[in-house]
């Protein structure tokens, strides 16, 4: 493919936009980290009967000769491979400077049912919500976040940015391949299928103007065997200016403050998902009481 003005080529690059993804069930994904994530997850599907979920794999001759691995993926996975030239790369991709491969894969976000059965069933026990999140970026970066902390899902409340866009598939790193991705429920349903598999609803908000449980002492009651943390838990974060609502904080069980002990006003919305799902995390792995035995002393054998 040499001609950035083919159809093919101008239907690609119209999946940047929302209508486009929705009406044809499928997007992009740019850059190494994504495209072999697409890969391994369509390697699985195809080693289990299933279709593998993506259809083309384009990148440039550079590109081809960078990463074999990705070629080699492709081909195991039935996936057809498409030699491109650089203008047709800058046409198709959305990064201001593409890294040479790009993916066109079908739509993978599931069901809100299906998610919170499996955070139910999942080792850490916990999901994040993102309620009206509009930055691609952020949103994307608490995907990879919740990947990196073990957790089962992260649900993008209606009016909240797509989490398919190309924007938010790059920061997510690869990890909208990894886990349950759920867009567009209302929070209201959201909530009552948490509490309906027992799940327990967390409101993590820095406000000071509700009750509201300090992150550092919930971590403190983990270490002791009992606490908020140690539930399996849906974590409710809110829209990066405004934060949840005091209808939003009072959908929850309970409302968490990250503590802040420096200067600074208050954390962002990725950083704040980061701390709340990975205290959970550790909260989930710690043995009870770890904290409060101490280890045992092993007396220094005698010198000479």
């Amino acid at each position: 493919m040499t001609n950035p003005r083919a159809d093919r080529v101008r239907a690609l690059s119209r999946l940047h936009g929302r209508a486009a993804r929705r009406r044809t069930g499928t997007f992009l994904a740019e850059g190494a980290p994504s495209v072999a994530a697409a890969l391994d997850r369509a390697l699985s599907r195809t080693r289990a009967g299933a279709p593998p979920g993506v259809s083309d794999l384009l990148l440039t001759d550079d590109a081809a000769h960078r990463h074999p691995e990705l070629v080699a993926a492709a081909r195991a996975a039935a996936v057809t491979v498409r030699r491109v030239s650089s203008e047709v790369l800058v046409a198709v991709a959305d990064a201001t400077t593409p890294q040479g491969v790009v993916a066109v894969c079908e739509d993978v976000t599931v069901p809100l049912e299906e998610a919170i059965t499996d955070v139910a069933g999942g080792i850490d026990r916990q999901v994040a919500v993102l309620v009206g999140a509009q930055d691609p970026g952020n949103a994307g970066t608490v995907i990879r976040s919740a990947d990196a902390a073990g957790a089962s899902a992260v649900v993008l409340t209606a009016g909240s940015v797509d989490a398919l866009s190309p924007k938010c598939v790059r920061s997510a790193a690869g990890s909208t391949f990894h886990l349950d991705v759920v867009q567009g429920p209302g929070l209201d349903d959201v909530v009552e299928r948490a509490r309906s598999h027992g799940l327990t609803v967390l409101a993590a908000d820095g406000g000071l103007d509700a009750p509201s449980h300090d992150l550092d002492d919930l971590l403190d009651e983990a270490a002791g065997g009992g606490g908020l943390l140690l539930e399996s838990v849906l974590w409710l974060f809110g829209n990066e200016a405004r934060g949840l609502t005091p209808a939003e904080r009072g959908a929850a069980d309970a409302v968490v403050r990250i503590p802040v002990h420096g200067r600074a006003e208050s954390l962002n919305l990725a950083s704040a998902a980061t701390l709340c799902l990975y205290a959970a995390a550790r909260a989930h792995r710690r043995p009870p009481h770890a904290a409060l035995t101490p280890p045992p002393i092993t007396p220094s054998p005698p010198a000479g």
